[in-house]
């Protein structure tokens, strides 16, 4: 008699993957198909134009319509290549239903998390609107895996709890892994088990869809933490966070969250690293905004400004570093919009501490480009605003020469600084 074997999928994909990158190609083919019919019909409203009312007969005319006419053969044809990708979307998604409860649970791999990070970093946002399940929902991880936050599950997943915790909070478009060194090279550090054998800290690190507004996750964060110190098996003694890039906007916004709901794992936070964070924004998100203002200044090319549009929230808030919702709430993300931020001062009773890194060695600090990706004086909380400056104090900024936004994570002297500065 033979023994049914439950069908398994590759280690790297899992049932769950297929069926968002199912919906999400059905989406890409849509959007595909209306862009081209937009500027298809932006033409002909361009060519009968100059012929007054008998050209206006060959377009269609209704509000939010692309112009090209629904009952010509061009308006059959987008009109039937969107109706089969509708249909073969939802015949794709209710077979995959069905095969979902044979397959045995997968784990998951550095690979497969990279992947879903990075699709999670530039469209989080429409993969949590659209119930895609390859949106990340937040949680606390250590070695990869979700972290229980109940007590006597929590001492189980980290029998060696002390009473120092230490969150490492990862930037856009990565996940908690990336702060290991895997192959970066033999002298990269990896930060997380450094300190707690240096220090005595627990690590535990943050994992996150970094597609979402920077203040979502704030809140979602500060709720977390909430959660953690009352879980945590040891008394609470002290609470550091480690923020690398868009991790450290988040960070602030937890605190600004903590402190308007009285949450009380503020009242345990000692010490708030900032690596390469762009607490004023970041210059390549700008570029973004002025192509988008480009594309949509000439009546052909307007319907192509979506296509820049498709970046998430998350991305845009690094446009003047977002924090709190009123940052954006009301206004168009996508507008070549002026910095309207309200001044948010660091954490009050926080020793907050500033990395930047730099491309350019000592002789040279590149202020504009900074670490390749971040300008070293949004990275120091910098501005012309003496308002808008952060308060670092000078001997709790410090800057990596020669070293990139992603070498911060393992560089031995970045390491170094922090370590000296969380043992005070």
């Amino acid at each position: 008699m033979s023994t049914f074997k439950k069908p398994r999928l590759p280690g790297y994909l899992h049932l769950s993957d297929i069926q968002g990158l199912a919906q999400l190609a059905a989406r890409a083919t849509l959007g595909v198909t209306d862009l081209a019919e937009k500027v298809q019909g932006n033409v002909y409203k361009a060519v009968a134009a100059p012929f007054g009312a008998a050209g206006q007969k060959f377009v269609d005319r209704a509000t939010g319509s692309s112009g090209v006419n629904k009952r010509g053969i061009t308006g059959l044809v987008y009109g039937s290549v969107k109706g089969v990708t509708r249909l073969a979307a939802g015949g794709v998604d209710a077979v995959l239903s069905r095969v979902a409860p044979r397959l045995e649970p997968q784990a998951s791999s550095p690979q497969r998390e990279a992947v879903l990070a990075g699709l999670n970093g530039v469209l989080g946002d429409q993969l949590v609107e659209t119930g895609n399940p390859l949106a990340i929902a937040m949680s606390l991880r250590h070695g990869g895996q979700a972290l229980p936050m109940d007590k006597a599950a929590l001492a189980q997943s980290l029998p060696r709890a002390t009473g120092k915790v230490l969150v490492l909070i990862h930037g856009l478009c990565m996940n908690d892994l990336q702060w290991l060194p895997g192959t970066v090279s033999d002298k990269a550090c990896d930060f997380g088990l450094g300190l707690a054998n240096d220090l005595g800290y627990t690590p535990v690190y943050l994992h996150y869809n970094t597609g979402l507004h920077t203040s979502t996750n704030g809140g979602q964060l500060a709720a977390l933490l909430e959660q953690l110190i009352r879980a945590w098996p040891q008394p609470v003694e002290e609470l550091s966070l480690l923020a690398h890039s868009m991790g450290g906007l988040v960070a602030r916004s937890a605190c600004h969250s903590a402190a308007s709901q009285g949450h009380g794992w503020l009242g345990k936070l000692r010490h708030l690293v900032f690596l390469g964070t762009p607490h004023h924004g970041a210059p390549l998100e700008k570029v973004g905004s002025w192509v988008d203002t480009a594309l949509g200044s000439n009546v052909v090319t307007r319907p192509f400004a979506r296509i820049g549009q498709i970046r998430s929230a998350g991305i845009t808030d690094l446009r003047h570093g977002h924090v709190v919702q009123a940052d954006w709430q009301g206004t168009d993300r996508f507008a070549d919009a002026v910095d309207r931020r309200q001044p948010l001062p660091l954490p009050a009773g926080v020793a907050c501490y500033a990395v930047a890194g730099t491309l350019g060695g000592q002789a040279r600090q590149d202020k504009l480009w900074g670490d390749g990706l971040v300008p070293l004086p949004s990275a120091l909380g910098q501005h012309a605003d003496a308002a808008c400056t952060l308060d670092f104090s000078p001997e709790r900024q410090w800057v990596a020469a020669g070293t990139g936004h992603m070498a911060l994570l393992h560089d031995a002297a970045v390491y170094a600084q922090v370590k000296s500065w969380l043992s005070q």
